[in-house]
């Protein structure tokens, strides 16, 4: 029982830093395409616009860091109780149901942000 339960909490930990790794890289990647974008932009509207999604991009980068490494640290800690106890304390199961929270959480603005992106570039066109 223990042993299947630490199992899903390092899984589940595993994949949210697994997509965290892959909403950085894409992240990363429209933040050079806004770069690109930026060096012909003359409408004030326009200028706003990119300045928000440039913001947006750096926060939620910040964010996607901040996450993971406290998914990271979650981990030794889960680790350290089952050497140690031989489980995993109540409070360490609270935290990864907050870190789920979290996760979701980021996960939404970070779609929001993608989908702000794409029509700020339907509005160049």
């Amino acid at each position: 029982m223990v042993t299947t339960e630490i199992t899903q909490l390092t899984g589940e930990c595993s994949n949210w830093r697994n997509t965290l790794r892959d909403q950085r890289s894409n992240l990363t990647s429209l933040k050079e395409k806004l770069q690109q974008l930026s060096s012909n932009l003359q409408d004030k509207n326009a200028l706003q616009d990119l300045e928000h999604l440039q913001n947006q991009f750096y926060i939620q980068l910040i964010n996607i860091h901040d996450l993971k490494h406290a998914i990271k640290e979650h981990e030794q800690i889960a680790a350290w109780e089952l050497a140690k106890n031989g489980q995993v304390t109540d409070a360490t199961w609270s935290a990864h149901e907050e870190l789920h929270d979290n996760h979701e959480q980021l996960q939404s603005t970070l779609h929001h942000v993608q989908q702000e992106f794409r029509q700020f570039v339907a509005k160049l066109q």
